[in-house]
């Protein structure tokens, strides 16, 4: 497996541990994965800041499936993670883009949107 393939299964896993509840739900984990500069253009059309994620709570309790991730290079310390998710509770698909950085000796999410699209 290279290089890439195994920064892209890293990152997959973050994505999908930010998916979870167990995360989502527990606003130091949450924070140790977003970057303190982190914006969100939510599927919502809202906006959220780092502080709306690790409020109490956390970021909310969420049931998504992710599929389709790719990851691409921006630069040495810094990635594209596209994929889609599908919300079972709403039957809503989206397109998923975040940027990750890699900043003291780990990964942090620095941007975040989605985009609702019909069917699969």
């Amino acid at each position: 497996m290279g290089a890439l393939a195994i920064l892209a299964a890293h990152i997959c896993g973050l994505e999908e541990q930010l998916l979870s509840n167990e995360v989502r739900t527990n606003p130091a984990a949450v924070s140790l994965l977003i970057a303190d500069d982190y914006t969100e253009f939510g599927s919502s059309g809202r906006v959220y800041k780092k502080e709306d994620q690790v409020g109490e709570g956390g970021a909310g309790e969420v049931r998504m499936t992710l599929s389709h991730f790719e990851l691409r290079t921006l630069s040495e310390e810094a990635v594209l993670a596209t994929y889609r998710t599908f919300n079972e509770d709403t039957g809503i698909h989206c397109l998923r883009s975040s940027i990750w950085k890699f900043r003291d000796g780990r990964w942090q999410m620095f941007f975040h949107q989605g985009t609702p699209v019909k069917g699969k």
